[in-house]
């Protein structure tokens, strides 16, 4: 018992001064928020054997804190519950004298606490809290630590979601005054997958996809460059099978992307791996160089969701799971369009030194660009073999016994979710490596590799083994690299192969090296 309540003064002496700060902070008052104090470290004593994890105490019993001021200021502050407020929504007056309608109003209030229990949590206690309990944006966003703007959000996405369940058809006066989340908003994100999972989410707005793959063939700084697009259109074509007609469609994209001024609000929807960062920073670097004028530019990229253990991308998430992220963007500042352009000029350019450059450059305002960027120049020859992160990890792979495509393409894709690779860009590369003299692989089963036309059922079955080159390359026996002599690209790098290939991967300092030509 000593020890409790030493431990009880222990806890007081060091957390009554915040809360204090944070009560006065609240009510204004100093009389009040020493009450206020008082009642919550009784109720945190009184729960303290619920708290699983000690430090958790400061923010939990900052919670509790607040939540005491709350129930002083609706004391002291909402002695009419505003939901009674929506007598004015039925155009009825004086109903407390009339049982009649009294009961009616009373059935409605029940009818709106029953629809809210369909909408996921977080629109719910939004919803309680404003309409309900009668609590200002400001305090509720204090309360939960939700920006305003994202519960203005969350309250139009109820709106949305009641006004096609609700029987109380004119409630929707009541949310006149809220901001109109879906009017005037698009949202740009990759996958048709993830677009259709937000369109099942309910949240509002216009959703363009953007179909790139800027981490394979030829990029420039400016895309729409008419040569450039031709040239990258061809390879395409040639490498991964898709029509150029097929890949044109890009053009469609840009001119919608060109008439984004119609929209107030912008939200790009990105991931942490290179397949996004690259199309990410095109974007920024895009909206760096336009007249945004009225339109306000957001962004919501991510590493991880609290549901998915292996986090890989927005494809991923349910409609329900995506539907929990609305809102929770923030705005693009101007360092954050710097940051992208940086990225994207560095990524396109020719010159290895610029490549060189970014990577000592500071890149904290886009917190998953850097380790996108060493990926992509992970992929040239390293200075042990020759091979690429991409061709190194498929010979170990196959070498451990991961011997069919499509589970080889599953296990290197989880080692390298890093770059994102997909699978028709995984095939191109596997394909890269089983031709010409110099062939690491040999496929038995199967005679041709998917590509974006065409698909041999075959090719599943195939069996993929180390040539004899390829074993004598991984075990560091021979440079792959002077010895292949194909065109390929690695973001604006061209031709880094053959005996001219001075400029080299060590994966030890993960930074590019120059070595002495061979020619």
């Amino acid at each position: 018992m000593k020890g409790e309540t030493e431990a009880y003064a222990q806890l007081m002496s060091q957390y009554r001064g915040m809360a204090l700060a944070v009560a006065y902070n609240r009510l204004g008052d100093t009389f009040w928020a020493e009450d206020v104090v008082q009642e919550a470290f009784t109720e945190a004593f009184g729960n303290l054997s619920k708290l699983e994890a000690p430090e958790a105490f400061p923010g939990w019993f900052k919670v509790i804190v607040e939540r005491q001021c709350y129930r002083w200021l609706r004391r002291k502050q909402h002695t009419m519950i505003p939901v009674q407020e929506l007598e004015h929504v039925f155009h009825e007056e004086d109903q407390s004298h009339n049982p009649e309608k009294q009961a009616v109003q009373n059935e409605m209030h029940r009818t709106l606490r029953d629809s809210i229990a369909i909408l996921p949590s977080s629109m719910r206690i939004a919803v309680e809290l404003f309409y309900l309990e009668g609590y200002s944006l400001k305090e509720i966003s204090d309360f939960l630590g939700v920006k305003v703007p994202a519960l203005k959000k969350r309250l139009f996405d109820a709106r949305s979601k009641l006004k096609r369940s609700m029987p109380v058809r004119d409630l929707v006066s009541v949310f006149s005054d809220l901001y109109e989340g879906g009017k005037g908003l698009l949202h740009i994100m990759n996958g048709d997958h993830a677009a259709n999972r937000l369109r099942e989410s309910g949240i509002q707005g216009d959703i363009l996809v953007w179909r790139e793959l800027y981490t394979f063939g030829p990029v420039a700084k400016e895309m729409g460059d008419t040569k450039e697009r031709q040239n990258r259109a061809s390879v395409l074509e040639q490498q991964l099978g898709i029509p150029q007609a097929e890949y044109l469609k890009i053009e469609e994209l840009e001119r919608k992307l060109n008439s984004f001024q119609q929209y107030k609000e912008i939200v790009l929807w990105f991931e942490y791996d290179l397949y996004d960062q690259t199309m990410l920073s095109y974007l920024l670097h895009y909206f760096r160089g336009q007249a945004l004028q009225n339109t306000k530019l957001n962004l919501l990229c991510i590493d991880s969701y609290p549901e998915i253990e292996h986090f890989r991308g927005l494809g991923q998430l349910t409609s329900t799971q995506i539907e929990r992220l609305s809102g929770s963007w923030h705005v693009i500042e101007k360092n954050e369009l710097q940051a992208g352009a940086q990225f994207w000029q560095a990524y396109t350019s020719t010159d290895f030194r610029h490549h060189l450059d970014y990577l000592q450059a500071d890149t904290s305002a886009l917190p998953f660009a850097k380790a996108a960027f060493k990926a992509h120049l992970s992929r040239l020859p390293s200075v042990s073999n020759g091979l690429g992160l991409i061709e190194q990890t498929t010979l170990e792979t196959i070498r451990a016994g991961v011997e069919r495509p499509y589970p080889l393409f599953r296990e290197v894709g989880d080692k390298l979710h890093i770059l994102g690779m997909g699978d028709l860009e995984y095939w191109a590369h596997l394909k890269r490596m089983t031709e010409g003299p110099h062939a690491l692989l040999q496929m038995s089963g199967a005679t041709t590799f998917p590509n974006f036309k065409q698909h041999d059922e075959k090719f599943r079955d195939g069996i993929l083994s180390l040539t004899e080159l390829g074993i004598q390359v991984l075990n560091g026996e021979v440079d792959w690299a002077l010895l292949k002599q194909d065109e390929f690209w690695i973001g604006g790098l061209h031709n880094a192969s053959g005996k001219q290939a001075r400029w080299r991967w060590n994966p030890a300092s993960e930074t590019v090296v120059e070595i002495e030509s061979t020619s």
